[in-house]
């Protein structure tokens, strides 16, 4: 079904693809939800630069890698998607620390450090994305986070200019990370996380950052035993597979973990595993997923997603916030 009247792309010397009326259940890890009046995939970063440059300012905009951590509610987003998996892919050495782009999925970068005997990037196994979601959020697992390794960002403005910033420039804390203040006259602060897999303000109606968003990173990571780093990738693999409805489609852990708790156990205690709505499912085999049982709606996993929340506030006074971003319009 389209969207009423989407706009035509301007694509005089852009080298990207551009296409309009987008079914968003192709490019979102839980399989559900409408379309996108729009979609640009960059050639590479020069050409998402020039892209910006005669897009719009006032134009929605939404980047998205793997398209986990995310829901396009039925009625669809009015505005651009920005496929940035498969677009932004460098990934190579510079000296001894990597660079990644946006759309590099965290288990290829896994691999990466562990063939160029460096370790520390084991962890990224388990985060299902790409680096733009993981700078978003400051996405993490097994006890480390994405920003404990980063030594320089790349982000990009609306207008199409490439800066560089670094980590001191940040907020940065769990499943957070946002522009520091520079005081009177400099910028405000706010959230610049890229609007990609992750994001702590799922009701937001626009997933833009006002001014920039992330498009590559500096990583360092320190020389050890590869060998080991290796056996820790495969079994990190081997772990998450086990305890995680890979089979599913499913969007990663849907809710963060409160502190000093885990989100999983305060939902399993509510009695909640298998609770379901419409196509949409808490899963039995770990409760912090919900999971597309075949036929979804977007609405069914959000109504799930709010019955989660309201039970467990309900029965033991702590309020889960959900790490998934949901954009677009109710149908």
């Amino acid at each position: 079904m389209k969207m009423s009247e989407p706009a035509q792309f301007r694509t005089e010397g852009l080298r990207g693809e551009a296409s309009v009326d987008v079914d968003m259940r192709r490019h979102t890890s839980w399989r559900a939800g409408g379309m996108a009046r729009r979609m640009y995939r960059p050639a590479d970063l020069a050409d998402l630069q020039a892209f910006l440059r005669q897009l719009p300012s006032d134009e929605p905009l939404l980047a998205v890698g793997l398209g986990s951590n995310l829901l396009v509610r039925d009625g669809g987003f009015r505005g651009t998607v920005l496929l940035m998996q498969g677009a932004l892919s460098e990934l190579r050495m510079e000296g001894d620390v990597i660079y990644v782009q946006a759309g590099v999925a965290g288990a290829k970068l896994a691999r990466f450090a562990a063939a160029n005997d460096l370790c520390g990037a084991e962890f990224f196994v388990g985060i299902p994305g790409t680096l733009g979601g993981m700078l978003a959020m400051n996405a993490g697992c097994y006890g480390s986070e994405t920003w404990q390794k980063v030594q320089r960002v790349q982000v990009l403005t609306r207008s199409g200019e490439l800066l560089e910033r670094t980590p001191q420039e940040y907020d940065i804390g769990y499943r957070h990370v946002a522009l520091r203040e520079k005081g009177e006259g400099g910028r405000e602060k706010g959230d610049v996380a890229a609007p990609c897999e992750g994001s702590t303000l799922p009701s937001s109606p626009f997933p833009l950052p006002k001014e920039e968003f992330f498009v590559g990173a500096w990583l360092k990571f320190e020389a050890g035993d590869v060998e080991q780093a290796r056996q820790d990738i495969k079994a990190l693999m081997e772990k998450r597979s086990a305890s995680q409805p890979l089979q599913q489609p499913n969007a990663g852990s849907v809710f963060r973990n409160p502190p000093g708790g885990h989100a999983a156990k305060l939902i399993e205690g509510c009695g909640l595993k298998g609770k379901r709505i419409g196509g949409a499912q808490v899963s039995e085999k770990h409760a912090n997923f919900i999971v597309n049982t075949g036929d979804a709606t977007a609405k069914d996993i959000e109504d799930l997603i709010n019955t989660v929340q309201a039970t467990v506030l309900q029965q033991t006074g702590i309020e889960l916030h959900p790490e998934v971003r949901i954009i677009g319009e109710m149908k």
